[in-house]
């Protein structure tokens, strides 16, 4: 009896991966889907998106490769060579952006998977939400910049913050294309549709970065959102 199990089971077991077999030929997992291949920044965003995005902290080439996948004319970049600007703050794996989708107020050094993240974010977030709450998109962003060589909160013995890596993104403010401004500090707690549209933005922003802070985290972050590659999914 023992024995008949143990060929049901290997009969099973084979029976099993022919069709898996069959599938991968004939129904191939979608790339967006399989965490084994690569990150196409144009692809729909799934679940597996995130973990990718992860694993581009550890392969600079891998990152590279994936910024290269953004839709023609939506990434202006120029990659950089590892470098230390202040002493005790080495940056790796960092690309200078100056424009993706939108302008910003300065050009920026990054490390190339918040550049990533941000670039998925935008497409698939920041715009979308632009153009529902005000029938346009965004055209620049304002920022308070990436590098600071620093401890959080510029703390003597507290943990570098992720500026320290140009490892996060500190939004201040977006203008849309006809010039409408509209600012954390300013609109976050505004009734209207700014203030609508700065809370859909920010709850966007934790699909794609591993910490999202703001103005309802504390005081310090009253004037900007900041997207950071530390954490998975911390949203405040």
């Amino acid at each position: 009896m023992g024995r008949f199990l143990a060929v049901i089971l290997i009969l099973a077991l084979a029976t099993g991966l022919f069709i898996a077999g069959l599938k991968q030929q004939w129904w191939p997992v979608p790339r967006h889907w399989n965490p084994f291949m690569a990150l196409h920044l144009e692809d729909p965003v799934t679940p597996v998106t995130r973990w990718k995005l992860r694993r581009l902290g550890d392969d600079p080439q891998a990152c590279l490769a994936a910024l290269r996948t953004a839709p023609e004319g939506t990434l202006d970049y120029l990659p950089l060579e590892d470098y230390t600007p202040v002493e005790s703050c080495p940056l790796t794996n960092v690309v200078r952006v100056r424009a993706t989708g939108v302008d910003f107020n300065n050009r920026f050094v990054a490390r190339c998977p918040l550049v990533a993240a941000w670039v998925l974010y935008e497409r698939n977030q920041l715009q979308p939400l632009a153009r529902a709450h005000f029938g346009q998109p965004v055209a620049e962003v304002w920022h308070y910049g990436t590098f600071a060589c620093r401890n959080i909160y510029h703390r003597k013995d507290d943990r570098r913050s992720d500026h320290a890596t140009a490892s996060a993104l500190d939004v201040a403010a977006l203008s849309l294309r006809d010039g409408t401004r509209i600012s954390v500090q300013r609109h976050w707690d505004d009734n209207g549709e700014k203030g609508a549209f700065l809370h859909d933005a920010f709850d966007g922003a934790c699909r794609f970065f591993g910490t999202s802070l703001g103005p309802d985290y504390n005081a310090a972050h009253g004037d900007h959102f900041h997207f950071g590659l530390r954490g998975f999914g911390i949203c405040r």
